[in-house]
């Protein structure tokens, strides 16, 4: 049985993905070890300010995990199945529009009470979500580096002039910080996601200093990729987590 299951575990299109189903498909498409890292972004953004007000932050991470978490996702999924659920089209489409929109209405009731710089925000929030998913533009913005500053630098500086209603310096180095972070993340999970996708067989063998040979596997190709992406999923979380302690 075990052994079913770490091949069964192989062949699925993500590290995280669940068996295929369901209401599993949905847990899937919500990317759960990505989705906790790019809403932490949120919380560095938000802890940068020199006081946090927690209901704002709450909006703010609650409005991401819509708009990206489920939004941006469910038109990735639309746009050619990379997770391979079963979930309707239909469905994708209500998902994406809903919880886009849901998020554009936290931002405006955000923006209302704190701050109207958040309003420009929330217009290239709504354009991000189905330019880079669906390649509009060409494809000029679903890039290594249109990820990175999509969904690494963008939730940062949100959610900092969330709170102060502008852009510091401190703001700006957090958000290189989240774009080069998330160009490592896109660089990692690219390598995997071909492999775990495209790959259906590897062979060879590797020769050591020692004169012993190691066979190749499938998953010698990711199996690297993949812990360098828990663990940075992990430290991203943890880092933010440590910054509301401290604000606490």
């Amino acid at each position: 049985m075990p052994a079913r299951d770490t091949v069964s575990q192989a062949s699925r299109p993500a590290f995280y993905a669940l068996r295929p189903g369901g209401w599993r498909d949905y847990a899937t498409l919500f990317h759960p070890p990505y989705t906790a890292w790019h809403l932490s972004y949120v919380v560095v953004g938000a802890c940068l300010a020199a006081g946090v007000h927690w209901w704002t932050l709450g909006l703010t991470v609650l409005a991401f995990a819509l708009a990206m978490g489920i939004g941006a996702h469910a038109l990735d999924e639309l746009n050619g199945r990379p997770l391979d659920t079963a979930i309707p089209s239909a469905v994708l489409v209500a998902l994406a529009v809903v919880s886009v929109a849901t998020a554009a209405a936290i931002g405006v009731t955000v923006a209302l009470d704190r701050t109207l710089w958040i309003l420009p925000l929330i217009a290239v929030g709504a354009f991000l979500v189905p330019a880079y998913n669906l390649e509009l533009l060409g494809g000029r913005i679903h890039t290594d580096l249109g990820f990175a500053l999509a969904w690494g630098a963008f939730p940062v500086l949100t959610a900092y002039v969330a709170q102060t209603g502008a852009i510091r310096l401190e703001a700006v180095l957090a958000a290189a910080w989240a774009t080069l972070l998330s160009l490592a993340q896109r660089r990692l999970s690219t390598r995997a996601r071909h492999v775990r996708r495209n790959v259906v067989a590897v062979g060879g063998t590797v020769t050591l200093r020692d004169g012993r040979t190691v066979e190749l596997a499938r998953d010698d190709l990711v199996i690297v990729h993949e812990a360098a992406l828990r663990l940075l999923a992990a430290s991203t979380v943890v880092a933010a987590t440590a910054l509301v302690v401290l604000r606490l």
